[in-house]
């Protein structure tokens, strides 16, 4: 079992579904390829399903794009990493990455069934975000100036919310 979440861009040109085990929106991450392909707020916040049930009606519209990787004193990369996204209004969609097959990752701002609430939340990346972002940090938050070692899936399974 699990959570089947549908999802879709503003002008309608591609909806989705995909089913997760792990829909809670609790990680705002604030770095810069986040916050400039797909953040409102300063932060993104991405899911977790597999990537096996993921179904797209699409007119031809979505569109891939790989982040440059910006690094002090050394060359800029592609990421491998695709960052899905309708090319006609600039919805970002959902993130893949050949690292984790098995998954992929939707945008929570991107989804339009019912979400669960989180307990409490993970942020991400608080060293690369803008001067002007206010993280509005509950008392029960995780800060992380980078990446958090925990999983999606065990921050899920250690709050039984795992939904298998």
């Amino acid at each position: 079992m699990s959570y089947r979440l549908k999802g879709s861009c503003q002008c309608g040109a591609v909806t989705f579904t995909v089913d997760s085990h792990a829909p809670y929106p609790y990680q705002l991450c604030y770095c810069s390829i986040c916050r400039k392909t797909g953040g409102g707020g300063g932060y993104a916040i991405n899911l977790s399903a597999d990537a096996a049930t993921l179904k797209v009606k699409d007119d031809g519209s979505k569109r891939v794009y790989h982040a440059r990787l910006h690094q002090d004193g050394r060359r800029t990369r592609q990421s491998t990493a695709e960052r899905h996204f309708c090319g006609r209004c600039g919805t970002s969609l959902w993130l893949f990455s050949p690292e984790w097959p098995e998954l992929v990752h939707p945008m929570a701002s991107a989804i339009d069934s019912e979400l669960p609430v989180p307990p409490d939340r993970v942020h991400l990346m608080l060293g690369s975000k803008a001067s002007w972002v206010r993280p509005d940090i509950g008392d029960k938050d995780q800060r992380y100036d980078e990446y958090p070692e925990l999983s999606i899936e065990d921050w899920h399974r250690q709050r039984s919310l795992w939904i298998d």
